[in-house]
């Protein structure tokens, strides 16, 4: 039996955290020439903060995928994960 009480827990930590950061950003919005906010500008320290929280996020929800999902061996993995990096560096 998995224990999906303790990671329900930090998933609610988490979202806990990205609403209270999400209340204290600096936010500096961008307007259009008709003074329509276009974009939101944020210092590059919190947006490294919220990307990590984001990625934290993901981490978990994998964590908590049913155990009888599809599984890699390690070199499929390996090579998946190489792909993935490969992908990222093209773009």
């Amino acid at each position: 039996m998995r224990s999906t009480l303790k990671l329900d827990r930090i998933v609610l930590y988490i979202d806990a955290i990205v609403f209270t950061t999400m209340q204290t950003l600096t936010k500096n919005y961008i307007l259009d020439e008709n003074q329509n906010a276009i974009a939101v500008q944020i210092p590059i320290a919190e947006f490294e903060y919220l990307e990590e929280l984001l990625e934290n996020y993901g981490l978990l929800q994998l964590m908590d995928d049913p155990i009888d999902s599809d599984r890699l061996s390690k070199a499929d993995a390996l090579k998946y994960y190489q792909a993935l990096q490969q992908n990222h560096v093209d773009r």
